[in-house]
């Protein structure tokens, strides 16, 4: 592969005119519509919740009140050191959330109480700061200020009304991605685009979730299923919608343009990773190059590769957290998923897998998706970096597995019937419901 400086030369540019949404002075340009009369509510206000009229002045006064708080957070992010004191809970909460940046390699690092401390800006303030600690924003000589608008545009674009795909799950990911980087056999072989592209990816690789799955999409003649083909209808619209922030802040626009497309193509190859319904696939190809021992990290093709296969794992790593954050996670992607279950039982759609509240519960759909999604991918990685990481992930996943279990006598008689092999996947229904059913992707 043709070099050209720091970054491989790709000769592609993902086509982004059909799908990335226009800015304008007064917000976002509304989404064409498909057929189905669903899709005249706005995705943004899908998972909204009804306010009272009291509660919209009070949102704007706490508003107004984070904003010194904000200000601070920002000369925070910059290193800058406080020329004016501003109020003592100001300081004392950014003082706590720099505290925590400092344990951001913790796999017990608590991204809920570090969004509570940032003031809902944790993905912005965390993705800063690990550009900044790997010293990428020197190394390829990236303007901060597009740096930071690029972040804070990154952050606006998710649906915080969404219960699971918003921000928060995009900083977790993004901690989850920056523990996987310091594991020996990566951060021995990484060079510093593949950190750039590994941070990068877990940032945007679910930007613009609409908060609904691919078949309802698909089955609701939604623009984008027919974009996209009905293939990775999501996880192409994260890239490109990622590609879109990139280029409308020319954060790459100082680089060659071959490197520029190159850090387009394999974001999107990275993100495009995630898609859960090839999940089997990508699993298949680990478990291969692990039984014939042939991953050679000095291969550019073979480390990205590896950073698909840990994307992957930080995207569905949250039954591998401790108990009091997992649990959390839990409840809000079931959340959603119920949620959407209400939205098509309401205009008599088939209802998706998992989706049914009458039919699922909490533990059932994480005793499930555990069993046929979770434990064999981290199996594998675990053959594949055979840490303390891996041991701890592995060992909350399974006291995790049987919390739920005793919340479900029957889901856990079932789920250890499927136990018998614990690390490869299998091709149970229950399994290929899973794969179509799981947002988490």
């Amino acid at each position: 592969m043709a070099v050209h400086g720091l970054f491989p030369v790709l000769p592609f540019s993902p086509s982004i005119g059909g799908d990335v949404r226009v800015r304008s002075q007064v917000g976002f340009e509304p989404e064409r519509r498909g057929s189905h009369p669903y899709l005249g509510v706005d995705f943004r206000t899908l998972h909204s919740r009804a306010e009272s009229a009291g509660s919209i002045p009070a949102r704007r006064i706490r508003r107004l009140f984070s904003f010194q708080r904000h200000l601070l957070s920002s000369r925070l992010l910059r290193g800058a050191p406080h020329l004016n004191p501003l109020h003592i809970l100001d300081e004392d909460y950014c003082g706590q959330a720099k505290c925590m940046l400092e344990k951001v390699g913790s796999w017990n690092f608590d991204i809920f109480l570090f969004d509570r401390l940032t003031n809902g800006n944790s993905l912005v303030f965390l993705t800063f700061h690990l550009l900044n600690q790997y010293g990428l924003i020197e190394l390829f000589q990236l303007d901060m200020v597009k740096v930071r608008r690029f972040l804070v545009l990154v952050q606006e674009d998710y649906h915080n009304q969404n219960p699971y795909h918003n921000a928060v799950h995009a900083a977790d990911v993004t901690q989850a991605m920056h523990c996987y980087l310091r594991e020996p056999k990566l951060a021995q072989s990484l060079t510093s685009f593949d950190i750039l592209l590994g941070l990068l990816a877990a940032a945007t690789h679910d930007l613009d979730h609409p908060g609904v799955n691919q078949p309802f999409l698909i089955k609701t003649n939604h623009y984008l299923a027919a974009l996209y083909r009905n293939t990775s209808v999501l996880e192409n619209h994260h890239w490109r919608s990622a590609v879109g922030l990139l280029r409308e802040t020319e954060l790459f626009s100082h680089l060659p343009a071959e490197d520029s497309l190159s850090i387009e193509r394999q974001l999107g190859s990275l993100i495009l990773a995630t898609d859960i319904s090839r999940q089997n696939e990508y699993l298949s190809r680990f478990r291969t190059h692990l039984d014939e021992n042939d991953l050679c990290l000095g291969n550019a093709s073979h480390r990205h590769f590896v950073l698909q296969m840990a994307l992957k794992c930080a995207d569905i790593c949250n039954p591998c957290r401790p108990w009091e954050l997992s649990k959390q996670w839990s409840e809000k992607v079931t959340e959603e998923f119920f949620h959407q279950g209400d939205i098509e039982k309401k205009h008599k759609l088939e209802i998706s897998p998992l989706c049914d509240s009458e039919a699922n519960t909490i533990a059932s759909v994480q005793i499930g998706f555990m069993t046929y999604v979770v434990e064999p991918l981290f199996a594998e990685w675990a053959r594949f970096s055979d840490t303390r990481l891996s041991q701890t992930m592995l060992g909350h996943l399974g006291l995790n597995k049987a919390s739920w279990s005793a919340m479900e006598p029957e889901a856990s008689g079932s789920s250890e019937e499927g136990e018998s092999e614990p690390g490869r996947a299998t091709e149970e229904p229950s399994s290929r419901a899973l794969s179509q059913g799981s947002q988490e992707s």
